[in-house]
């Protein structure tokens, strides 16, 4: 699923090419987004000129210049692509907008679980969302405050979009693996030291996040995320692999100790093999004796 740091990627395909832009001919392609845009919804676009663009978290927001709104959201594995004059469109396009330079930015998905929908001028966007995941002034304090409270486990707190926005479940391991923390921890359990660390990870994170789609390209170099029994970068112990709230969590046992984890039992002896011991030491007392 795209994160944040590839939303934003697309983000700047959307701020070179399609600002400025007037739509010409807009396309719905696909049933699932015909249900979502009634035809007259479409009909009413052309003209329109795209006026500025907005991410929110994960949420990309396309403010034409009579004050709608075309809300776009990749879900699963949606993306922009850029067609040329008279290109074919991509196999997977669902939805297509014709510029008045000839060139069409179309929405691709080969699940066709991505969302456009189209906003009335005026209305109040309330996405429900919480601080940004890059967002520099989001503190450690507030997401120490997010957390109180919370009994759940660390890494599906992280995925909840209300907590933080345009984090998923790549960048959410990622960052749990930088900040040595389990992600099984209860969230609420986190020490303030422990926070602190987390948000310098996730910032970290996302930092270094090049944008690209991990299953798309060979650069791409996560650290714990899909990497089940290869060795840890930092101790080189075997990635572990747990699901969580129905996704995948991947994490290195060593670096991030479940502190609620049992300690390992100390080996002792039992009381029999103790008295059988002392038996055996005084037999070979007795015999030295004797000799």
């Amino acid at each position: 699923m795209p994160e944040l740091p590839e939303v934003e990627a697309a983000m700047q395909v959307l701020r070179t090419r399609a600002v400025g832009r007037t739509i010409t001919r807009a396309r719905v392609l696909h049933p699932a987004f015909r249900r979502r845009l009634a035809p007259a919804q479409i009909r009413a676009l052309v003209g329109a000129r795209i006026g500025r663009v907005e991410r929110r978290g994960k949420h990309q927001l396309l403010h034409l210049d009579d004050g709608r709104v075309l809300h776009a959201h990749f879900r699963m594995n949606g993306d922009w692509e850029l067609a040329e004059a008279g290109a074919t469109l991509p196999r997977f396009a669902r939805a297509a907008l014709d510029f008045d330079d000839g060139s069409s930015l179309v929405f691709v998905d080969s699940r066709a679980l991505g969302t456009i929908d189209l906003h009335p001028a005026g209305t109040e966007l309330d996405l429900g969302l919480g601080p940004d995941a890059a967002d520099p002034l989001w503190s450690a304090e507030q997401l120490a405050t997010s957390l109180q409270g919370k009994r759940g486990p660390i890494k599906p707190a992280l995925l909840d979009q209300r907590l933080v926005a345009g984090l998923g479940n790549i960048y959410a391991a990622e960052s749990l693996w930088r900040a040595r923390i389990s992600p099984r921890v209860a969230a609420g359990a986190l020490s303030r030291g422990q926070v602190a660390t987390l948000r310098k990870a996730i910032a970290a994170v996302i930092l270094r996040a090049t944008g690209s789609r991990y299953t798309d390209d060979d650069t791409v170099k996560l650290d714990v995320y899909d990497r089940e029994g290869l060795p840890c970068r930092r101790c080189r112990t075997p990635i572990a692999r747990i699901v969580q709230a129905g996704r995948s969590t991947y994490f290195c046992p060593r670096c991030q100790p479940d502190p609620a984890a049992a300690p390992a039992k100390k080996t002792t002896r039992s009381a029999g093999s103790a008295k059988g011991a002392s038996k055996t030491s005084s037999s070979r007392a007795r015999a030295k004796r004797q000799r």
